[in-house]
């Protein structure tokens, strides 16, 4: 009876999240429909919009991918997320080795606020920052290449930089929040292996690659296959407010979800949007499912399920 009244009790403790859940997170999947059909409105509501709506297959996708733009899309799509899952995890698992070692906690405090406050900034106040900097007229670098006897660059008619900028916009945004959940794991490590491993003559760099990134792998491994699934993802902030929609940048900054953006906005078409978003959720799940099978082959201790 005991047991049985705690099972009550974890599962009301639960029913909040569950209904979220159910609400925002599953309920949602029925529009998973609009993907094949031509969605219409009407003005008897969503569904009688839905259902007078024809069905199309999978015409919808086919847009997506006989679009003229549709490799480039994807190609950076997939390339600036690999480069911010690679980069990320490399600084990330770095800036939390450089805080653990920090004996005045006091300044540790004060690094890891700095650190993990640009990850509470919405890319709108970011891409300000960024525009003070970048403005061809009075922003910071060009005064600073005007004053040593160069000429202003125009950054944002220039594409090749922004792959540069757009990563580096990432990192600093990102790195706060990835460092300080490595932080907690170095935290949790036991410390008598570390007292042993001094016993034994181990300096800081031996115990560093003998415990510490040991012990991280496990997280190491299951955040980089979580974030594996988002890889036809992009952050819309990022690609869109940054570099301030300027159409002469869409070659290196014209991603999968800025583009189903633009395309909604402009030919109003609901159901390619939602092809797209199926699409890339179907590739996630994949990459999700491909990427775990691998680590449960190598090593199925440290596979996500």
């Amino acid at each position: 009876m005991k047991n049985h009244r705690e099972t009550i009790e974890l599962t009301l403790m639960a029913l909040p999240a569950a209904l979220w859940f159910f609400f925002f997170a599953y309920l949602p999947l029925t529009g998973m429909v609009l993907a094949f059909t031509e969605y219409r409105f009407s003005a008897d509501g969503f569904w009688a919009s839905l259902f007078q709506s024809d069905w199309i297959g999978f015409k919808n996708f086919e847009w997506l991918f006989a679009t003229p733009d549709g490799w480039l899309i994807v190609r950076n799509t997939v390339l600036y997320n690999l480069g911010f899952i690679a980069l990320g995890l490399l600084l990330s698992v770095a800036f939390a080795l450089m805080m653990s070692e920090l004996r005045n906690k006091k300044a540790a405090k004060v690094y890891q606020t700095m650190m993990f406050l640009p990850y509470f900034l919405s890319w709108v106040i970011v891409s300000y920052f960024v525009y003070t900097f970048l403005n061809v007229d009075e922003g910071l670098l060009n005064q600073l290449a005007v004053a040593l006897g160069g000429q202003p660059v125009a950054w944002y008619q220039t594409p090749e930089a922004w792959p540069f900028i757009l990563v580096l916009c990432n990192l600093w945004k990102s790195i706060g929040y990835a460092s300080v959940v490595y932080l907690a794991a170095i935290v949790g490590i036991d410390k008598e292996l570390y007292e042993a491993a001094a016993l034994d003559g181990a300096g800081r760099g031996r115990q560093i690659t003998a415990i510490t990134l040991p012990s991280l792998k496990p997280m190491m491994i299951i955040l980089t296959v979580l974030a594996l699934g988002g890889i036809f993802r992009s952050d819309f902030g990022l690609f869109y407010q940054v570099p301030r929609n300027s159409g002469p940048l869409f070659p290196v900054t014209g991603v999968l979800d800025t583009y189903i953006y633009n395309g909604l906005k402009h030919m109003g078409e609901i159901g390619m949007s939602t092809a797209a978003g199926l699409y890339q959720s179907v590739v996630g799940l994949v990459l999700i499912l491909a990427a775990n099978a691998v680590v449960r082959r190598v090593d199925s201790s440290n596979a996500v399920f």
